[in-house]
Parts: C-alpha cells; structure tokens; sequence
C-alpha cells in the first residue's frame, strides 16, 4: 500500500485561464476503473516535462504537457497519477480548449480526467499544472535525502512510481520520446535520459533543458538534482561504435574521491556488452549515479542509479564488492539494450527484461574480471530461487498480471534467479553463437520498440533451427515449480523420470517439462532433451554420474544411495558449478525424506576445502539453518559447534587471520574470499578464540581512531562481536558512530551490528526508544528487518511489526518493499506460528505486492515445522554422532 491519496480537484473555467478547485465528483465505480492495464483509448506520442525541482522544500512543483492520440471521441480520459495537487487541467484538441476534472479514483494512481465536453477523436494535448511532496520515506517516485548538510533527489519510478511525479500513461507499453527541463537552485547538477542541451537563468533559478530522449517508457525517465561530485571521462570508440561515448560518475559530495573504480569498470563492461550485442551502446551519453538509500539499482535509459555501496569502492575492497559491482554494473548496462532499447509490451513480459539482463550480468561481470569468479555467483542464485520454486504458494515465471498490486511481486527470485538460469540453460542446450544469433535477431526486429514473450520466443526458434525449443521453453517459463530427475539403474544404464520436486508434508500437482539435462562420467558428456515422464539414458565414461554438468540445469536430480555416495566421495574434485548442484540436490533430498544427515555431513567435510568460494560452504549452511531454526535440538547444539568447529579451525590455520587494512591486497580474489567466509564462520558469540580475539584488539582501535587497525572486510564479523561482548553500550557507540558517518560500507555495518545483535535490550532501545533524526525511514526498516531475523529477538520483532504495521506499510518504503516485507518471518519454525502469520498479516496484505509473498513465507514455516517433526529427532541423534 502507500500512502493515502489526496483530495482530488474539480475544474471550473475564469475567464481565458480555467482553474481547478477541488472536486465533490464521485470516482468511477469499481467496475469501470481499470484495476491495471489502461485501454489503447488514449494512446501518448510525446511528453514535455517542465518540473521545478529545489531538493531542500518539501515539496516540488511541474508544468507538463503530453501529446496522445484518441481513439474516438470522449468526455473522459484515464491517465496515471498519484498524491498529485492537480491545480490545472486543460485539453486541447481541434483547435479548441476543453477544461478538465482531474480525480485520482484508487491508492495505486489511476486518475480519472473529465471533460465539460466530449474531445473530438484525433490528436489531442494534455497541460497540467500541479505539484507534489517529496518521498521521504524511501526510493520510490521522486525522492530527496539529505546528506552531509546538503539536500539531494533522484527518481525511482519501477515499476509504477512515474505517476508520483508527473501525470503520465505509467505503463511500458508506451513508448515514445521526452522532452526534460529541469529548474533548480544555481549551481546544483541536474541529469536527466538525454544531454543537456542548454542551462540559463530565469527567476533566480537555473534552467536545464534537455534534448529530447529516444523512445522511452515513463518507468525508465530519470531526473536527479543536487549539489553533486562528478567525475567526467569517455568510453574510448570500439568496432560497433566509432565515436567516444559521454561517461560520468555521479554521487554525492563525500564520496568525490572515491568514483575511479566505477569509471573504469563502467568503461570496461561497456566494451564487452557492445561486442555481444555486435550493437553500439543505445544512447548518447551514460551517467552512473549514485543514491545513499537506493536498495540496488535502476536501468534508466542513459542515467542509471545505483545504492552508494555498488560503485563507490577502490580496488582494496573486499571480492564480494567487487563481484557484486561487476555484476550488477553488467546487468543495468545490459539493460540499455534488453528493456530500454526493447522493452516489454506489458509486465506479464517483465522475465524478458531481469531474467535475460540477470544472466547477462554474471556473464558480461565475468568475461569483465575472470579473476573475480564472478559467473559462479548465477548457479547460487539460480539454486536459491528453486527454495521459492518449490513451493505450492508461487507463480510462473511468464505468468498473467491483471492488476496494479501484482506488479512489484514479479520482481522476486523466480524473475531473477530462476529466470536467469532458465536462460542460461536454454543458452547452453542451443549452443553460445546460436542463442546470440536469436538475441541479435529479437533486438533488430523491435529496435526503440515493444515486445512480447511470443516475440522472443519466435526469434530464439528461429535462430536455433530447432523445433523441439519452444515448447521446451514454454515449459519452464509458463509454469511452476523445479522438476526432479530421478535416476534409477547403475553403471551408466539408467532410467530418468520426471517429476515435480515435493518438500515434506507438501503435495504438488503433476507437471511435466521439456528438460533440456546434460549429464557425465569422467570425461564422458551426453546431453538430451526429456519430454517424456519417463526415458532410458545411456551414458559410456567411468566413475559416478554427475546428472547436472556444469550445474546449468535448472533441476533437482535423485540417485540410488550408492550412487549418492560415490559422487559425494569426488566432491571436492567437481567444478564448483557441480559441487553447488550436488548440494542443492542433496539438501533437497533430505528436505523430501530420503537423503541422511551422515551424507550431509560427508559432503560438508569435503566442500569445505573446495577452491570455489561458492561452493565450499553449501553444505555446510544446509546443516547450520537446521541449527538456526531448531531442528537440531538443544542437547545437541554443542555437537554441531564442536563439528563444525573441527571444519573450519584447521582451515584458518591455512589462510592465516590479519584484520589490518589492506593486509591482503593484491591477494587472488577467491582465496581473499574464503578467508572472509572462514572468519565468518569462526567470529562471534561471546567465546575466546582466536578470531574473536583479533576482531575485538583490531575494534577498540579502529573506533578509537586507528583506520589502519581494521579492514572495511572485516566490518561485519568485527562490529558483531563487539556488540555480543559489549552489550548495549556498544551498540549505543556503534549506532552513533555510524549515523555520524556517510561512509557506503561503515554507515550501514555499524546499524546492521546493532541490529542483528539477538539482544532483547538493545532491541527494545533501537525501536521504542532510540530518537535520531539522522536516521533515515529506509534505516529504520533494516534495523527492524535485521531485529525480526535474528534468533533472539526474532519474537520481540514480530510483536513490534505487528502492532506497528499501518505505520511502517504507509511510510514510503520504496521500490519493492511491501512485497518484501513479509521475508522478514521466515524464521519461524512451528505450525503455530504459521496460523499466527497467517491471522496476522494476511487479510492486511491482502490486495497488496506482499500477498503471495506472504503465503510463500507461512507455507515456509510449516513445511520447516514438518520436517521439524519428522526427522528432528532423528537430525538431532545424529549430530550428537558426528566426528
């Protein structure tokens, strides 16, 4: 939900210039107002946005004119707008002036206009004068912070924010060009989609007019004002493009020294899209811009905005901050093409732009910084989205939207994650050049365009010359669920059968794909397409069968115990890809009732030394959640520590532990990785051991003044550990500490130690208590979220979220959150607690982007509380066996 819409206004003509009083007409009933997609009544050719913007007032204020298209005549248009003071609405059309009633009939902005006549059909231009508040409350519409002193703004408008701050027809499907102007306070920066084009002085303000834009739907403007750092370069000219390319980094002033990282990774991963695409860069110039408050990152057509910690970095920051930039940095630029340059019809279509932009990211991040490893990280989020999959309680990931409210809850792991390794794996089973083929194909066909799934569908059968594709496809992105491959037989003479993969206690319907599965013995390879729901498979080669080469397929796989065994027996020796299917599967597995927790933890003793950072510590995190959410009992928690204890301190003993900043730089990434994960594993809690130790000597320095005495990679574990030992003085300084700091890395860590702390005290103080105006409403959200997903204070949190709700659901929260919120009580482990969930949240998240995410979460908690029930016992009993 958002925040409640205002009173609307009632047009009534004075003399030449008709102004607008406010309205007593009643809304449309609910059976006329379109609940999501607008007719093609009205159809927008052109936009000219005149806002005047001074991030410092609460409040901003537009002049904006659309050019469209009617159908047939009409005393009534519906448009999009939402929270706007609509002081003036006037159409003209044949040359005649017609007043109009704007009235804004839903929370979700679909606004009505009424005319004192009917329009004539043909060309007509809408003219509002209105203005509107600020978002203060989180990255959604347009938004302003203040940091440092000074006030900043940008826009957010995925996937339905545009109307918060302009009139507009707010859907993709509209396609056409804007024309920006932009007033702010002298000297600010102001950015927008295209060049400026010129700035001059009117009425003691800046003027910034902007070139008109390419084709673009209203989600993908972008207008950001402020008193800016801005460092200036150009991506030299490559074979597809002969001309330098305008770049820019753009953040707020205290990170000016802090952008040359992001200009030259930008620069490189330009080139790399570029050459796959075979396709210069869309747009003529591109700014990268940074937000404090942005949770990840936005693809606006030649102004992208990003969170504060994805650009701004050195090359001495940790390998996950590298990793994530290089990936996510690929996946917005690959989006210039892939959304922007073509882009869905509606958001039914939204997979076409994240699940192709997802897969592009890790694979552009990669082919950008193969040190990195960055490619591995696809197959862990593809593996963690089948936990969403394998629900009853989901969505496809091509699937009807038919209202407003669904919209934002298609952006989740089934989009993204499932939907990435779905392409990868068509990518794969057609071959790398013919799927390029097909994306060049569809790219050409649609150029500033629309598109639709049939639209990609088509050219990728096309390219592969293949008829067996389509289908295949279709089955993965038209329904739910993970298929399981279950083989049967031995010594390379098997059957495979399909099924869909069931956790305990659920039931799931039959289901059928078209799966694309390749599979090895040794050296030996065979891949086949399994449209049947049972075949023969036949595979020469020798030693265990490995079911998903390279972990590409998105699908679980069951073996014979023996045959389970034997490749636990080599997992050290699989590629990472691999080791990270085998865990999925097994974890799954045990998950369904069949796999062992002694085949757990045979596995997790040899992943831990696997050289892939992703997949060393699978298994290992199967067996830790059990602990975390009480599967393993009490009696035998000290087993569990003393086992895994055994794990990870001979491996520290390798790595060797120095918390001095920049001890390990230049250091390979993946080795520099690991080291971060063992120390991860080994700090906390308030035990003496060495780790704890050194993180407690390198803390009092470093908060004392001696930058040099801790490693930004050590924030995490080191803040942690002086918030368990310290208590809620600690967390008191730390909380301080940080809201005193604009630090992209420090500011956060320093809440998130308090946060995440398990201590009911300090939970009690940073909700109820705790009064700073430095702390920003998107702050406040993560100390909650990180509250209610901590073990110790996870109750308290939910006892506060539920007395608290109204509050925090209309408090701005920005791009996604209702939709995510509901994450935050997964940790719940008992049937009680699901129907509590459910009494709880559910008739108040009903109608909302939260809902399904909802009923994912409470089927979550009883299918852990079934297997809880099942096989905690038996978990528990042996644990207490493990050596």
């Amino acid at each position: 939900m958002r925040a409640a819409f205002t009173t609307s206004l009632i047009a009534s003509l004075i003399a030449a210039t008709p102004a607008l009083a406010q309205s007593l007409a009643p809304a449309p009933s609910a059976a006329t107002l379109p609940q999501g997609q607008l007719s093609d009544a009205v159809a927008p050719t052109a936009y000219r946005l005149d806002l005047t913007i001074d991030p410092a007032q609460p409040r901003f204020k537009g002049h904006v004119e659309i050019d469209a298209t009617l159908k047939q005549a009409s005393d009534q248009i519906y448009i999009h707008g939402r929270d706007l003071t609509v002081q003036k609405a006037v159409a003209v059309a044949g040359g005649k002036s017609f007043a109009g009633t704007w009235t804004q009939s839903d929370p979700t902005g679909v606004a009505v206009l009424k005319f004192s006549a009917p329009l004539p059909a043909g060309p007509v231009t809408l003219s509002f004068e209105y203005d509107a508040a600020f978002n203060e409350g989180g990255p959604s519409g347009l938004y302003r912070v203040k940091v440092g002193g000074d006030w900043y703004s940008w826009t957010q408008f995925q996937s339905i924010d545009a109307r918060a701050a302009f009139p507009s027809f707010d859907e993709p499907g509209f396609k056409t060009p804007y024309t920006v102007t932009l007033r702010t306070p002298p000297g600010q920066t102001a950015i927008s989609n295209a060049p400026e084009a010129s700035k001059t002085s009117e009425g003691g303000l800046d003027v910034h007019r902007f070139a008109p834009t390419l084709p673009l739907p209203s989600y993908l403007v972008a207008m950001v004002v402020g008193p800016f750092a801005v460092l200036e370069s150009t991506v030299p000219p490559t074979p597809q493009r002969p001309t330098p390319l305008p770049l820019r980094i753009v953040s707020t002033k205290q990170n000016a020294e802090k952008l040359s990282f992001a200009m030259e990774g930008s620069k490189g991963i330009v080139r790399h899209l570029e050459s796959y695409f075979g396709d210069a860069f869309p747009y003529p110039k591109l700014d990268q811009i940074t937000s404090p408050i942005m949770p990840g990152a936005m693809e606006n057509a030649g102004a992208d905005i990003y969170g504060d910690f994805i650009l701004v970095m050195d090359e001495k920051a940790p390998t996950p901050a590298k990793r994530y930039f290089g990936m996510v940095v690929a996946h917005e630029l690959g989006h210039q093409w892939f959304g922007d340059l073509v882009s869905p019809k509606w958001w039914d279509d939204l997979w076409l732009n994240e699940s192709f932009a997802n897969w592009m990211g890790y694979r552009i991040g990669h082919e950008w910084r193969p040190d990195l490893n960055i490619g591995a990280g696809a197959l862990e989020e593809g593996f963690q989205a089948m936990g969403n999959d394998a629900l009853v309680a989901g969505r496809p990931i091509h699937g009807k939207i038919t209202r407003n409210d669904q919209i934002d809850a298609a952006f989740d792991s089934i989009t993204y994650g499932k939907g990435g390794h779905v392409v990868a794996m068509i990518a794969g089973f057609m071959g790398d050049e013919k799927f390029r083929e097909g994306v060049r194909g569809y790219m050409a066909a649609h150029r500033y365009g629309n598109a639709s799934t049939a639209d990609f569908f088509s050219a990728m059968a096309q390219a592969s010359g293949d008829p067996r594709i389509l289908p295949a496809m279709q089955s993965f992105t038209d329904q739910q669920g993970v298929p399981l491959l279950t083989f049967s037989g031995a010594k390379g003479n098997y059957t495979v059968s399909q099924s869909r993969y069931a956790a305990l206690g659920s039931t799931m319907p039959s289901t059928q794909w078209g799966v694309p599965f390749c599979a090895r013995r040794g050296a030996e390879q065979k891949c086949t397409l399994l449209t049947d729901k049972q075949a023969p498979f036949a595979i020469g080669g020798s030693g265990p069968l490995v079911p998903n080469l390279g972990g590409t397929g998105y699908y679980r796989f069951e073996l014979p115990s023996k045959d389970w065994d034997a490749l636990i027996a080599m997992a050290d020796r699989l590629p990472g890809g691999e080791a990270q299917a085998l865990s999925d599967s097994l974890s799954a597995s045990f998950k369904a009732g069949r796999s062992s927790v002694k085949q757990l933890a045979a596995l997790a003793k040899k992943l831990v030394r696997h050289p892939d950072s992703y997949a060393s510590d699978v298994a290992t995190d199967t067996l830790g959640a059990m602990a975390g959410n009480g599967i393993i009992d009490e009696a035998a928690l000290p087993a569990w520590r003393k086992f895994a204890g055994k794990l990870y301190t001979p491996l520290l003993k390798r790595y060797g532990f120095d918390p001095r900043a920049g001890a390990y730089a230049g250091e390979d990434p993946d080795r520099s990785q690991r080291r971060a994960q063992i120390v991860g594993k080994m700090a906390g809690g308030t035990g003496r051991n060495v780790v704890n130790d050194k993180l407690a000597a390198a803390t009092k320095a470093y908060l004392a003044g001696d930058a040099a005495a801790l490693d930004p990679s050590w924030f995490g574990p080191a803040f942690a550990q002086a918030v368990s030992a310290g208590g809620i003085d600690t967390a008191k300084m730390l909380v301080d500490k940080g809201l005193a700091s604009e630090d992209a890395v420090f500011r956060p860590a320093a809440l998130g130690a308090a946060a995440q702390s398990g201590k009911e005290d300090i939970a009690k103080w940073l909700l109820d208590e705790f009064k700073d105006t430095r702390l920003r409403p998107s702050e406040h959200r993560s100390l909650l979220r990180g509250i209610v997903q901590s073990g110790g204070t996870r109750d308290y949190g939910y006892r506060w979220l539920q007395s608290h709700f109204d509050s925090i659901m209309n408090g701005g929260g920005g791009i996604f959150f209702a939709s995510r919120l509901p994450q935050m009580l997964r940790g719940f482990c008992s049937v009680e607690k699901a129907d509590e969930v459910a009494k709880d949240f559910r008739q108040r998240l009903a109608a909302t982007p939260g809902a399904l995410e909802l009923e994912r979460t409470i089927e979550r908690i009883k299918n852990c509380a079934a297997l809880k029930t099942a096989r905690g016992a038996e978990v528990s009993a042996a644990v207490k066996k493990l050596r």
